[in-house]
């Protein structure tokens, strides 16, 4: 009996793991989509937010590009490797967001909005199911750990 209500709870964790990744992803997907479409159709409000950070206008096909193919890397299954580097991106991209709005002194909207997108990208990554993962962080972090 106990056994049996330990494996129902666990599998309620898991559903509602899944449930959570699915959620932040779908909203994560959304926001990167959208930024990738501002970014590649050069939309007014994009394109003063770049020019206001000092960054050249080229950028936007470059990263709204990446946006698209980081929001695939995550959604399709396997690929394991190609999703980390997905999620590298994204990570990078908004904290040099996240930075840029911050040194110029930009609007609160701008850090609130910035900030909010990377805690879905770290969301998302950190309640990845398994198969979608290239292993369980722990172990490398313990074999390090083990060597020193």
């Amino acid at each position: 009996m106990e056994q049996t209500v330990s494996m129902n709870v666990s599998l309620r964790s898991a559903k509602g793991k899944a449930i959570a990744y699915w959620t932040v992803t779908v909203a994560l997907v959304f926001v990167m989509l959208a930024g990738a479409m501002g970014e590649l159709t050069q939309q007014f409000g994009t394109v003063e937010t770049h020019t206001v950070l000092g960054y050249p206008l080229f950028l936007l096909n470059i990263i709204g590009t990446w946006k698209i193919l980081g929001v695939i890397a995550i959604v399709v299954p396997r690929f394991p490797r190609l999703k980390e580097w997905a999620y590298a991106g994204m990570f990078f991209n908004m904290t040099g967001a996240f930075l840029s709005h911050a040194i110029v002194g930009d609007s609160k909207f701008h850090l609130i909005y910035t900030g909010s997108v990377l805690l879905l990208v770290v969301a998302s990554w950190a309640l990845r199911p398994q198969s979608r993962t290239l292993g369980k962080l722990t172990d490398s972090f313990g074999s390090i750990l083990k060597r020193a």
